[in-house]
């Protein structure tokens, strides 16, 4: 039997088959759910008073079920799902909320980081019975500034929506944007991002200076995003709503390279590829890469490779 994540210590043996049986359900590839398996994992949620969680592919087969506490679930690592510039990941998440709130700002920052097909939560009335299904997903193009499309909340007998077309229109979409992109072979499409404390006159200066040298590169600039901070996350250097951004903003634009003006640790470089599943270099790791380039001889390769 497949492994069931998060949160089951305490949990009865009963209530773990029942958990562990969830892998044998299979979905109509056009559901977003089926009206019996809601049903189940809704009673289910209600006895044991924890979210549950399921990664379905577009197969309709449940890949990941995930035990959360009452007011969350944890998503495990997905890497086994790659994901290509411009792509979803292939999973959508359907979990329940033990109360009868929508999509929470945890939700949405899954959907985006994770860049899921779809993110929906299941809600419930107060005896445990499915009552409504909100579902939100990724936009290929922000509309007025909204990166998510969010549905009107589904009735249990409007559970067809179709599912599947709806994520190969959405892929279609990013595709046609990737194929844009991809008309330079090998060439790499960047982001550039600058989070300071500086004035913004003179950190949108060395922003423009950082676009100069990703050209001289040979690298595609997608876009520049600047954030003025008080302080700096010393994590992330932003907050988590700018990198949610940025995470969205890199798959519509079929971005390649993250480049920021800033200098990183190696611990930062870390916390952030851990959240974005691109390559992220900074100012200097792009200084040295053009300089390789440039060096003809061995020595001087060398030289790039020591500095």
């Amino acid at each position: 039997m497949k492994k069931l994540f998060g949160n089951i210590g305490g949990l009865k043996a009963s209530h773990i088959r029942k958990l562990e049986n969830l892998y044998r359900r299979r979905l109509p590839p056009q559901f977003l759910i089926s009206f019996e398996l809601a049903r189940d994992i809704s009673r289910l949620s209600h006895e044991i008073r924890r979210q549950i969680g399921l990664l379905i592919n577009r197969q309709g087969r449940i890949a990941y079920v995930i035990v959360g506490d009452h007011q969350k679930i944890l998503i495990p690592d997905t890497s086994d799902y790659r994901v290509a510039p411009g792509r979803l990941r292939g999973l959508r998440c359907i979990h329940t909320h033990l109360g009868n709130e929508p999509l929470t700002t945890d939700d949405f920052t899954d959907l985006a980081l994770l860049r899921l097909d779809i993110m929906a939560a299941i809600t419930m009335t107060e005896a445990g019975y499915f009552h409504k299904a909100h579902v939100g997903y990724i936009l290929p193009k922000s509309i007025y500034g909204k990166p998510f499309q969010i549905l009107s909340p589904l009735n249990p007998q409007d559970l067809d929506i179709g599912c599947l077309d709806l994520i190969q229109s959405l892929e279609t979409e990013l595709a046609h944007a990737t194929s844009l992109y991809e008309a330079d072979t090998g060439k790499e499409r960047a982001l550039l991002v600058s989070v300071t404390t500086a004035y913004r006159k003179t950190a949108m200066s060395s922003l423009e200076e950082l676009e100069d040298l990703a050209l001289s590169g040979g690298i595609d600039v997608a876009e520049k995003i600047l954030q003025l901070r008080r302080k700096v996350n010393p994590r992330f250097l932003m907050g988590p709503g700018k990198l949610q951004e940025l995470i969205i903003l890199a798959l519509q634009k079929s971005v390649t390279l993250i480049i920021f003006d800033q200098e990183l640790n190696p611990s930062q470089i870390r916390s952030i590829t851990d959240q974005i599943d691109l390559k992220i270099i900074d100012r200097t790791q792009l200084i040295l890469d053009i300089f390789a380039q440039r060096a003809q001889t061995r020595e001087g390769k060398l030289q790039v490779e020591l500095a």
